[in-house]
């Protein structure tokens, strides 16, 4: 496995700073936030697209440092209903993947509207009452399908090999059955980036996800969640209250560590590895607390001592 971090996790420094900090703290790579929900302060789309002078740059920039491109990362709502923006982020970022080599982009599945008529997006977490299938049915059949179709299609001709869709709240596709029923309607190039901490808030186990998704994990997000016992006994895990008031929320995303210890992330690991994966473990800190650069060493150096580097060699003796 390699390591390496997301680079909104230093989104107060500049491009080159970044990559000056990656080489410091020897990890094997960046993913690089394109837009979306991200304000992409380290990658200039429309430059980007515009100038094959500024794509050379971004690639020589890695190269002099000894570093790789992760994966390209478009983290928004593709399907959003009425910001149709999103959906061209995620078609240019994955054209830019193909100009640049890089086989792998990290997005969302996205979430429409309930209705065609929605101006917002709509997410069911709940079988009753009645039209929360017939928001379903419309979301996945209407929407979901026809946009996953061409966006595969578009992968395909860009050579674009793997589309890592994270298992997030607030997308229609958070968990295992819904991953595998987008990947059962529109192929293999689409499979999922694993990030536990999500799946920790949604009260799913990522040990076992990543077990049972085996070769359909394509990419993995190393962040952490505290789950606040206290107000959780009194509010549950659906939490919509600000992200900032740590101490009145059931759950917060934290540095690495803070939230589950090393030998949990030391048998992620294992497991990531009995389900086939030997990919990267891609850090994403968004801990409001620590400071940034802080935790995004400590996460390193947790992750370092927890990931397996080198290829099995065991073999059975003849006996």
């Amino acid at each position: 496995m390699k390591i390496g971090f997301v680079s909104d996790s230093l989104g107060g420094l500049g491009f080159e700073q970044v990559l000056d900090e990656a080489a410091r703290l020897g990890v094997d790579g960046v993913e690089v936030n394109t837009g979306g929900w991200s304000t992409a302060p380290h990658f200039d789309l429309a430059k980007m697209k515009s100038s094959a002078d500024a794509r050379k740059s971004f690639l020589d920039a890695f190269k002099t440092r000894g570093l790789e491109v992760i994966s390209l990362n478009a983290n928004g709502n593709p399907t959003h209903p009425t910001d149709k923006k999103q959906g061209e982020c995620l078609k240019d970022t994955i054209r830019l993947a193909g100009d640049l080599g890089i086989k792998t982009v990290c997005t969302m599945s996205g979430l429409p509207g309930g209705s065609s008529q929605d101006v917002m997006p709509n997410w069911v977490v709940a079988s009753w009452p009645p039209e929360t299938r017939k928001i379903l049915d419309y979301q996945w059949n209407e929407v979901l399908a026809p946009f996953w179709s061409e966006i595969v299609e578009l992968a395909k001709s860009s050579g674009v090999e793997r589309i890592a869709l994270e298992l997030h709240g607030n997308q229609c596709v958070y968990n295992v059955p819904t991953l595998l029923r987008l990947r059962e309607a529109v192929g293999p190039v689409v499979g999922a980036n694993l990030d536990p901490s999500h799946l920790f808030w949604m009260g799913a186990d990522p040990l076992v996800v990543a077990e049972v998704l085996g070769g359909a994990i394509y990419h993995v997000h190393a962040k952490d969640t505290l789950l606040n016992s206290r107000v959780q006994a009194t509010t549950g895990l659906l939490e919509n209250g600000g992200l900032t008031d740590i101490p009145a929320r059931s759950w917060s995303y934290i540095t690495l560590g803070f939230g589950h210890d090393e030998k949990w992330w030391r048998e992620f690991c294992y497991r990531l590895k009995m389900g086939g994966y030997d990919g990267w473990l891609s850090i994403e800190h968004e801990d409001i607390i620590l400071n940034s650069l802080e935790g995004l060493e400590r996460s390193v150096a947790l992750m370092r001592g927890v990931a397996p580097v080198k290829a099995s060699d065991y073999k059975l003796q003849a006996i």
